[in-house]
This record gives structure tokens, C-alpha cells and sequence, in this order.
């Protein structure tokens, strides 16, 4: 149909156009056509009774001249006979003469015609002289009605504009006709060019118009950055087996390490007992499902009570316990190595750097020096565990920007991928660490630099243009620095899909209910739920304001609504971190005196660490999930809520701060700065009607489905073998040079 529009629609203007400017001269030519006939017919008349006429008035017998005017008058087309005298008297006239005509004058020699337009109409006057030489013989006048040549000339032109609408109906269809058998034609042509081997051997039976077209596309398939397999693959469903397969096809043999200050797993004593947790982290949320898909080592900092009664010889221990797929090696920090290293450089100065919480970073040279040291220690582990001369180093985030630089002095031919998890700050705010050369140094030693956003790249890719010497390649995303390249790129990371923790989970409405029965809140109380480390850049006070935002401005939600909030305490011995955490209970406490009655409290504060199945019950018992971070690389917290909701139900509401928000769309953004509007979301959310919110949770579950924890670090892994292909092809090219200059040599 909209091909027929664009064939038709100018056709019928530009046709419409020619009828509108030819109907005037069709008409007038039609009207010249008729009047010509008209006059003619009056000469017949005159021709057929002068000489009667004549006879009559020489004998006086006007009666008789009356009789032959009426009788002629019968003709419809012949209006009126006069006989008119020199004089201009009319001597005798039919019945219809009409009365507002007088006697025209004399027409001297021959015949006259004219036209005078009456009340009633056009009327053609012809004048015919009866004895020319003779003027007291008078003239005959014969009038025509000429009406009728109006109505056929109005015929004739409706008549063109109906012709020429049905010729360009006509010449629309069959121009769409042509047009779709034709264009049907080159699509086929276009695919069988496309689809066979490309030589241009199959190029002579195409047709000729298409021939060209075939070539360039054919051209720019080749020149995509991203192969024809890179590209297949990222279109499969990406799942462990997904991820062992690029594994096995794109990287044969590759040896995995991950390093990481986190732990997976940690062991602590409770009492005579030996206790597993999972840590509340987001990194290692993300990268486990991964370590247990592709094997390999982990190397982490071993902070647990039991940690070194639970590992070998060489401080390994194969985990997970249940079903051990890989190695995790512990290493052992002093408590001055982790209060420089962890707590001060890590914490107290790069954390605060990177995030937007207006938190004044703090750098001292003592922490540097331990940061600096530990970073050291990390990389002689990768380079002891290293059981090839090319493994692939996956190095996480912030805690060791300077370990890929001193792998890469170890371990020349590995292939480092570098993810920071946390934001980057613009080169203004970047500026403010004493050292920021040696820290952008220590990165550039990476193959491969990931951030969450292109935002966070750009940022880093400014701030390395500001402070260092290297050959920028924005076009590729590409840093040069000495004899490496550094491909920096946005890859947003995500969780386990469909993840383990959903395995066990009993139905919604029985996780609703167990909640409800633990934390005493009423049936039919519409309960929102937080999950979140005592972190200041999380925004758990501003929700709590939020809280009481929503209860001032729509009381109807109190006693009828609850924010179960869950924190883990992180980092206590940093100030900062207790007094976040001190805040929030006291913003608890306030909104909890203001608002709380008979028993019901809007704010339930839970400060302990919860495993991960606890946090999926908690999940799949809530209404609203609420993500106010004040800035976030990611923030996986949302994506594990979207996970968890099996049932397509639930609103979750997002920080814009929070990486996550690029993505999920359909959650409902807020600026967590802005309290009174975070009451209103908060509001929205818990008034949402249940289609709205089916629709949006399957939105969001699609996108958390597709984007899986495993398409992140394929995407990465499939971006290290073409680095490695690469390499290898340089590499044989080097040795092949080397070996012909050998052969020249004396």
C-alpha cells in the first residue's frame, strides 16, 4: 500500500494539475466548435427563407411572414425571428422574441453575428441584409440559444478530468506492478550475490543494475571492524556452554587467571565451627558463574578467619565446595599492606575520586607505597601460577591499576583484560591523585580496558590524552603507549542467567509470605525492598527521606506500606563508612517516630549480610524495588531483582547515577538528589496498575536474558582472540623477516 501512495499520489497531482490548466482551453475550444455550427445553421435558415420573406413584404401579407417565423421557431435550438426596417422598428417577430432585444442595426453588406449575453442567457444575433442594395427592404434577425453550448463545454471538460483520474489510476497500477516484480527481482539477486563465495565468478548473471550494488556491499561486509563470526556469535544464546565454546574455538588452550581483591568464597570461625559466606559484591557476583564455566585460577586476597586452615601447600582450595570447578589461590596481606593498600589508597582515595558523593578522596604517600607493594605481590602470583607464557589475566577493578603493567613486564605475551568496575572520573577530577601517571601507566599495560558506559571511556581516554604521551585512536577505541596497544571500550556487566540462586526459590506468593511471617509486617501491606552495603555512595539515607517524602504527601500509604531495608556493613574502620551507616539508622529512627503507629514501622532496617538466596526471597516477596545509588559503575542489584521476578511482576525504581539505568528503560528513573521526586516514584511504583507493570518486568527480563553475565565476557574473550590472532600473524611476519636476514648474511 505505501508503495501504491508514493506511484499514485504525484501522479494524480501532476494529472490534476494538467486537467485544471487545460479544462479552460478545452472548454473554450469546444464553445469556438459549437458557435462556428451555430452560425452556419443560421446561414441555412436565412438561405432557405429570404427570397419568401422578400416575396411576403412585397405583397404586405405579414400575416403570413408571422406564420413562417412560428413555424421555424419549433427547431429548440432556434430561439427568435424578427424582421426588422431600416429604421430600426421590428416589423415582425415570433413569440419568443425577447423583450429586453431591440433591432440590431443594418449589417450594411452581407451578414453580422454577434452575441448578447440576457437575463436568461447567451444569445447568438444573426443579421442578415435581405436586399443589400435595397434598405427599405429592412433585415432578418434569427436568434440562437446558446445555453447549450455552456452545458457541453461544462460536459467536456468534467469529461478530460474523469479521463485523465482513470489514465493515471491506470498508469499507477501498472508502473506498481512493474515496480514490485522489478524490485523483487534485485532483492533476489542481491541475496543469491550476498549469500554466495563472494569471488565474482556468479557476477555476469546478475543483472546489470545490481551488479555494482552487490560489489560495494560485499565491500563493506569485508571492511566491519567485527568479523562475520564475531558477528554469529553474539546473536547465540550466551550460557556457560556458549562461553567454553569460545573458549575452545577462538582461544585453544588458553589458560584463565582472574585476579581479584575479593574472595568468591570465604571461610570464617563461628565458635568451633568453620563457616562458607559469599560476600555481598557485586564483582564477584558477576564473575564466578563465569570462573565455574571456563576453569582455570582465581587469586584473591584471603581475608577470612579460617581461610588459611582451609587451603594447601601452595594456598589453593577448589571451589565451589559442592562441586569444585576451578582453583582459587589465597594470598596472605599483612594488616599495614591492607590498611595502606585496601582501606587507605583503594578506599580512602581512589573510591572517593571515582564516585560523585562529594566525599573528599584522601592520598598518602605511606598508603601509595603499600599500594604500589601489594599490587607487586599480586603480580608475582599471576606470574607463579602461570603454567603458560600467554594465559589470559582478567584483573578487576580498582584495587590494581598498576598490576597490569607489571604483568605485562612478566608475562610479555599474556593477554590482559583490565575491567574497572566503578566509574571514571573526567580528567579535572582525575587530576587531583598525586599519581596519575603511574596509574594510567599501570592500565595501558592492559590488551584490553573495559568500563561499564562509553561515558566512563571517553573519561579515560581524555583524562590519558591530558597527562601522558601516546598516540590516540578514537576512531578504534585504541591507546597507544610505547610497544603496547590498549583497546578501551564500554562493556556493561551483568549477572548469571537464569541465575543459580532462582533454583531453589519456592513460588512468589510463598516467598511473600514467609517474609511477611519474619519481619511482622501485616497482609496486604504494599512492602518495598532494599538491598545494599553501608556504602555512601548507595543513597540509603536519601531513600529513607524519600519514605518520608511519600507518607507527607500521600498519607493514604501509611499503616499500608513498608521499606524493608537490608545493608551489610562494609569497611567500618573507615569513618566515613560508620558514619554512613550511623546516619541511616538515625534517618530510620526519625521517620520510624514521626510515622509508625500500632505496631507498624514504614522503615525496617536490617544490618546484617544476607546471602544471596535470602536476597532473592526478599525479591520475589516485593512490590517495589528501590536502587537510589548516588553514583554506580553498574549496580547489579537491579538486575538480580529483574532476575529474580519469575513472575513478571514488581517496579523497580533506579538511580540515573547507576550504570544499570541505560539499560533497563522501563524501571522508573529517578535522581536520587531529588527527594520529593523519588516520593513520587515511589508512589508510581506502588500504585502501578498490574498490566503496566507485567509489561515493563518482561521488557527488562529480555534485556537482563540477552545481556547475561556470559555475553559480557564473551564479548571480551571473542575482542582478546582477535588481539591474539593479531599478535600471532605480526609475530610469524617478525620471524619470517628475522629469518631472511639471516639468510642474507655472510
Amino acid at each position: 500500500m505505501p508503495m501504491a501512495i508514493r506511484f499514485a499520489l504525484p501522479l494524480m497531482v501532476v494529472l490534476g494539475c494538467i486537467a485544471w490548466g487545460t479544462a479552460p482551453l478545452v472548454g473554450a475550444l469546444v464553445e469556438r466548435w459549437f458557435r462556428v455550427d451555430v452560425e452556419m445553421r443560421s446561414q441555412l435558415v436565412f438561405n432557405s427563407i429570404s427570397e419568401s420573406v422578400k416575396g411576403l413584404i412585397a405583397t404586405k401579407a405579414e400575416r403570413k411572414i408571422g406564420d413562417m417565423f412560428r413555424h421555424i421557431t419549433q427547431d429548440e435550438r432556434l430561439l427568435a425571428l424578427g424582421l426588422c426596417l431600416g429604421d430600426g422598428r421590428l416589423l415582425q417577430r415570433s413569440a419568443d422574441w425577447p423583450a429586453e432585444l431591440a433591432c440590431p442595426p443594418p449589417p450594411g453588406q452581407g451578414h453580422v453575428f454577434t452575441v448578447e449575453r440576457l437575463s436568461s442567457g447567451p444569445v447568438l444575433v444573426a443579421t442578415f441584409a435581405l436586399a443589400p442594395d435595397d434598405s427599405e427592404m429592412g433585415h432578418l434577425v434569427i436568434l440562437h440559444d446558446l445555453r447549450f453550448i455552456e452545458k457541453r463545454s461544462d460536459s467536456a471538460e468534467l469529461y478530460l478530468a474523469a479521463f485523465l483520474g482513470l489514465l493515471g489510476l491506470g498508469a499507477a497500477a501498472v508502473t506498481v506492478v512493474v515496480a514490485r516484480l522489478t524490485l523483487r527481482g534485485w532483492v533476489r539477486a542481491v541475496r543469491k550475490g550476498l549469500s554466495g563465495p563472494g569471488d565474482g565468478k556468479d557476477d555476469s548473471a546478475m543483472p546489470s543494475e545490481v551488479a555494482p550494488l552487490v560489489r560495494e556491499m560485499r565491500k563493506m561486509l569485508r571492511d566491519l571492524d567485527m568479523p562475520r563470526a564475531l558477528n554469529e556469535a553474539i546473536r547465540i544464546e550466551w550460557c556457560p556452554d556458549s562461553l567454553r565454546r569460545v573458549l575452545r574455538d577462538e582461544l585453544p588452550g588458553a589458560e584463565v587467571m582472574v585476579v581479584s581483591n575479593r574472595e568468591p568464597y570465604i571461610h570464617n570461625r563461628d565458635g568451633d565451627k568453620v563457616v562458607m559466606q559469599r560476600p555481598a559484591s557485586g564483582l564477584v557476583t558477576a564473575l564466578e558463574p563465569i570462573m565455574r564455566a571456563c576453569g582455570g585460577t582465581w587469586i584473591a586476597h584471603g581475608s577470612g578467619s579460617a581461610d588459611q586452615a582451609t587451603v594447601d601447600g601452595q594456598d589453593h582450595i577448589q571451589v565451589p565446595p559442592d562441586a569444585p570447578a576451578y582453583t582459587l589461590r589465597r594470598l596472605w596481606l599483612s594488616d599495614e599492606e591492607q590498611d595502606g593498600y585496601y582501606y587507605g589508597f583503594a578506599n580512602e582515595g581512589m573510591w572517593p575520586l571515582c564516585h560523585i558523593a562529594f566525599v573528599r578522596p584522601a592520598f598518602r604517600a605511606s598508603d601509595w607505597e603499600q599500594y604500589v607493594a601489594v599490587n607487586r605481590k599480586f603480580a608475582d602470583a599471576v606470574a607463579a601460577e602461570a603454567r603458560t607464557p600467554n594465559p589470559v589475566v582478567l584483573v578487576q577493578d580498582y584495587h590494581f591499576a598498576l598490576l597490569p603493567r607489571m604483568v605485562r613486564e612478566r608475562l610479555p605475551e599474556a593477554t590482559i583484560i583490565t575491567f574497572w568496575h566503578i566509574p571514571w572520573p573526567n580528567p579535572e577530577v582525575f587530576s587531583i591523585c598525586p599519581w596519575k601517571e603511574e596509574i594510567l601507566s599501570g592500565l595501558l599495560g592492559s590488551s584490553i580496558l573495559g568500563f561499564h558506559t562509553q561515558f566512563h571511556c571517553i573519561n579515560f581516554q581524555d583524562s590519558v590524552d591530558r597527562f601522558l604521551e601516546c598516540h590516540m585512536d578514537r576512531e578504534h577505541n585504541s591507546i597507544r603507549a610505547g610497544d603496547s596497544t590498549t583497546l578501551v571500550r564500554p562493556y556493561p556487566i551483568s549477572i548469571e542467567w537464569p541465575p543459580a540462586a532462582l533454583a531453589s526459590q519456592p513460588p512468589a506468593d510463598e516467598c511473600r509470605e514467609s517474609v511477611r511471617t519474619r519481619y511482622g509486617i501485616a497482609a496486604g501491606t504494599k512492602l518495598t525492598v532494599g538491598v545494599e552495603r553501608f556504602d555512601y555512595t548507595k543513597g540509603i539515607t536519601d531513600r529513607f527521606r524519600a519514605v518520608e517524602s511519600l507518607l507527607t504527601a500521600h498519607p493514604e500509604w501509611i499503616g499500608r506500606f513498608t521499606l524493608l531495608q537490608v545493608a551489610a556493613p562494609t569497611r567500618s574502620r573507615l569513618p566515613a563508612y560508620r558514619d554512613t551507616q550511623s546516619e541511616a539508622e538515625e534517618a530510620a529512627r526519625a521517620v520510624n517516630a514521626r510515622f509508625g503507629r500500632d505496631g507498624w514501622s514504614p522503615i525496617i532496617l536490617v544490618s546484617r549480610h544476607h546471602e544471596s538466596d535470602e536476597v532473592f526471597t526478599l525479591f520475589r516477596a516485593a512490590d517495589v524495588c528501590l536502587v537510589s545509588s548516588l553514583h554506580d559503575g553498574m549496580n547489579l542489584v537491579a538486575k538480580e531483582f529483574v532476575a529474580a521476578r519469575d513472575d513478571e511482576d514488581g517496579v523497580l525504581i533506579l538511580s540515573t547515577f547507576a550504570g544499570a539505568s541505560r539499560e533497563l528503560r522501563e524501571a522508573l528513573i529517578v535522581n536520587p538528589y531529588d527527594i520529593q521526586a523519588m516520593g513520587e516514584a515511589l508512589h508510581a511504583g506502588l500504585s502501578m496498575q498490574p498490566e503496566q507493570r507485567h509489561e515493563r518486568m518482561r521488557l527488562m527480563r529480555e534485556m537482563v536474558g540477552e545481556n547475561n553475565i556470559y555475553f559480557w565476557a564473551g564479548r571480551m574473550l571473542l575482542d582478546a582472540a582477535r588481539i591474539r590472532k593479531r599478535r600471532n600473524i605480526e609475530h610469524r611476519i617478525a620471524a619470517a623477516s628475522r629469518a631472511a636476514v639471516e639468510d642474507d648474511a655472510p
